[in-house]
């Protein structure tokens, strides 16, 4: 075969240093955008990026030119250091030191476009920190509650 084809579709989950409630509608959208752009400078063409005030949702398609743990570093650094500086309000603003990354179906991608865009919805009802758990527990990801949280 002469090409390489890839049709990767992952959906990335992380959170803010010990989820604190940092992503606020000042800067929100913003952040999001700023997100997207990072993957798309790295060729993975941004699908959707949203969240709420303590964590951050990607789908995205990975490219063949660059591995999972390369792209979360690239976004989580780069835009780590972006929102700094946006003001006085972000100075102690990190990432989690973890992250999810999950294989998506092409043909559930609507459902998970659909499922990002409806986060501050969804949100009311749910913690992260119980909506991580209920990923983790559908992918059949085996893990230690000790180490997930940071």
């Amino acid at each position: 075969m002469g090409q390489s084809l890839v049709q990767n579709y992952l959906h990335i989950v992380f959170s803010t240093k010990h989820r604190q409630p940092l992503i606020q509608p000042p800067v929100e959208s913003e952040l999001h955008a700023y997100l997207g752009g990072i993957c798309n400078e790295l060729e993975c063409q941004s699908i959707i990026v949203g969240g709420y005030v303590d964590h951050i949702h990607i789908l995205c398609k990975l490219s063949k030119k660059i591995v999972l743990m390369k792209l979360v570093e690239e976004v989580k650094s780069h835009s780590s250091k972006w929102i700094k500086t946006k003001g006085e309000d972000y100075k102690n603003f990190y990432w989690q030191n973890g992250y999810g990354a999950f294989s998506v179906n092409p043909f559930q991608v609507d459902r998970v476009i659909a499922y990002i865009a409806n986060q501050h919805e969804h949100h009311s009802k749910k913690t992260f920190q119980d909506e991580y758990r209920a990923f983790l527990k559908k992918y059949h990801v085996e893990y230690d509650e000790r180490y997930v949280w940071d």
